[in-house]
């Protein structure tokens, strides 16, 4: 690797650790050291960080395309990854309102979360993941600065021992926690964007992740230190009944100094920094992911949806507001927002880790779903129960969703697919109605609907001919164009261009000729909508003489854009609303 390459990659190392150092990270490595030592705390940093550098090694792998992966990704567990950031950003926003603001300024600070989320949210919409970049490492900077004051001005306390009693729900802990931070990275989109960004610029995913890494394992350090500083610990206890420590920093600041001094300001300026680092990178990634989501998406519903909408991060966000301030509201245990991480979201990432290390990404959403449920529904009674097998048991339950790929890995196979029918709407097959000849007038008119066709009925005149007396080959498509235009007229009567937003276009057509009609013979044109994916629609049409007998068959591909500039867009809301009624069956 070249020297340019290197520097590139370690630019990337700051983000890296920062994006990942969320609510998580920086409460629980608090309430570990606090509660269980610094042994306890030691294997909790080492398996995070493992997670996150192993991440990055499987996407620099040789062979291995970030891209490409994540494409896979998308397509296989697109839900989870949504899911995912809902559930981040949640215990990012209720570590911070309830952990930090609430000890230092009272229960009715907590709504600060909402307002970091906004303003986090915003510069990452102003100056997207290369703007990012150059700042997580100013931020970096000033946040461990502040960490650093915020050591100064507190008492400082007993340390804790190295080696501290382990109770049974701890120890119930240790497998979940194994799973889910090692797993943890594989759904995270802010991670997929950052191993291909750096691939993209010519970097190592490798040595970009090996160096944050590092500088991950160093900011967990840095709280743990300030937790031994802030003294006794101010464990407060949950719905539960049990104490969680992870906000004995904030809540010892606040003591010092009421929450106006040196304490409280430079430990609010480090937590504020560590979440907001995580907050503006769930906005770029999910803004991105769902830009490109909703552009290769083959769902037709989708386009009822306005483009900025479907793809704005805030809706996630929103989700994810409200998530964490039931949460606060109903002083939910931390430990139950950490628990899909290694329950619900076990399978989809340990079948994308499948897919990195070479095996085919057999994903069954479904079925993962469902074993999710159960792994969840498990670990609360392991946790109420206070039975670290049941808790143990919690992880397996899911992991057998990811079984098939990671066999592969053992016995490759051949992996055959059923084929995908692509019709209807969102690829779905429309079931054929009843045949009703529906005439457009009472007597009996020369076009209408028989069933789900358009059926134009043409008989050819002299002008229509050659010279020796057949059709004239290019009429054919003349009679299609002709059947195509009154069709649209039938299901869009107010179409209007003098008002319209949207034009409809000919991408492609084709036809096979199967015979010839001549001059007076009666033919048919049928037309119908054959299928549709988010950009494009796909007409069918048959031509027949009246008498019976196919003289060609062939398809047409229709796009749309915009009236003003000719840009390519989504399919309009009133094309899916008029079309649909008319989707062939099978």
């Amino acid at each position: 690797m070249s020297g340019t390459a290197m520097l590139r990659s370690a630019s990337w190392a700051p983000t890296v650790a920062m994006s990942w150092f969320w609510g998580l990270g920086f409460c629980f490595s608090i309430h570990v050291v606090l509660t269980y030592g610094w042994g306890a705390f030691a294997a909790f940093a080492a398996t995070n960080a493992t997670g996150l550098f192993l991440f990055g090694a499987l996407c620099g792998r040789a062979g291995n395309d970030p891209a490409k992966l994540f494409r896979v990704a998308q397509d296989r567990a697109g839900v989870a990854l949504v899911a995912y950031q809902i559930v981040a950003v949640a215990i990012t926003l209720y570590g911070f309102g309830r952990y930090v603001l609430v000890p230092m300024f009272g229960a009715g600070s907590a709504g600060g979360a909402a307002i970091l989320l906004i303003a986090s949210s915003a510069i990452g919409h102003a100056i997207g993941l290369p703007g990012l970049k150059k700042l997580h490492a100013v931020l970096l900077a000033g946040g461990v600065a502040a960490a650093a004051a915020e050591f100064a001005a507190l008492p400082g306390g007993e340390a804790p021992p190295v080696s501290a009693a382990l109770d049974s729900r701890f120890l119930g802990l240790v497998v979940p926690s194994l799973v889910g931070f090692l797993l943890g990275p594989w759904l995270d989109v802010q991670q997929w964007q950052r191993a291909v960004a750096i691939r993209r610029d010519g970097g190592s995913p490798t040595l970009a992740y090996g160096l944050g890494s590092l500088l991950f394992l160093g900011l967990l350090c840095v709280n743990a230190v300030l937790a031994v500083a802030a003294g006794p610990v101010v464990a407060a206890a949950a719905s539960d009944g049990l104490p969680f420590a992870g906000g004995s920093v904030a809540a010892a600041a606040a003591r010092l100094d009421g929450g106006r001094g040196l304490a409280s300001v430079a430990f609010l300026v480090w937590s504020t920094v560590a979440m907001a680092t995580t907050l503006d990178s769930f906005y770029v990634a999910m803004r991105s992911t769902l830009k490109e989501s909703m552009g290769r998406s083959t769902n037709a519903l989708l386009a009822l949806v306005p483009p900025g909408y479907a793809t704005s991060p805030l809706w996630v966000g929103s989700v994810a507001c409200v998530l964490a301030f039931a949460a606060i509201r109903f002083d939910l245990p931390f430990l139950y927002l950490m628990m899909p991480f290694a329950t619900f979201f076990a399978a989809p990432a340990a079948n994308l880790l499948a897919g990195a290390l070479g095996a085919p990404v057999l994903h069954d959403a479904p079925l993962a779903f469902m074993l999710g449920l159960c792994a969840m529904a498990l670990f609360v009674a392991g946790h109420a129960a206070d039975d670290p097998a049941i808790l143990a048991l919690s992880v397996v339950v899911p992991l057998l969703a990811a079984a098939r790929s990671f066999g592969h890995l053992l016995v490759p196979r051949t992996v055959s697919r059923p084929s995908k029918i692509d019709s209807g709407i969102g690829g779905l097959p429309v079931q054929a109605e009843p045949v009703v000849l529906l005439p457009v007038n009472d007597q009996g008119a020369a076009h209408g609907f028989e069933g789900k066709w358009f059926v134009v009925r043409i008989t050819p005149t002299y002008d229509d001919t050659n010279s020796v007396g057949n059709v004239y080959f290019a009429n054919y498509m003349r009679f299609v164009g002709k059947a195509r235009e009154l069709f649209f007229n039938a299901v869009m009567p107010d179409f209007d261009l003098s008002t319209t937003q949207f034009l409809i276009l000919t991408k492609s057509i084709a036809h096979d000729f199967r015979g010839e009609a001549k001059e007076f013979e009666p033919i048919e044109v049928r037309i119908g909508v054959r299928r549709w994916n988010r950009k494009f629609v796909t007409l069918e049409h048959e031509i027949r003489r009246s008498a019976g007998g196919v003289l060609g068959k062939g398809s047409q591909q229709l796009m749309f854009v915009d009236a003003k500039d000719y840009r390519l867009i989504d399919m309009p809301g009133d094309i899916v609303r008029n079309f649909g009624p008319y989707v062939l069956g099978d």
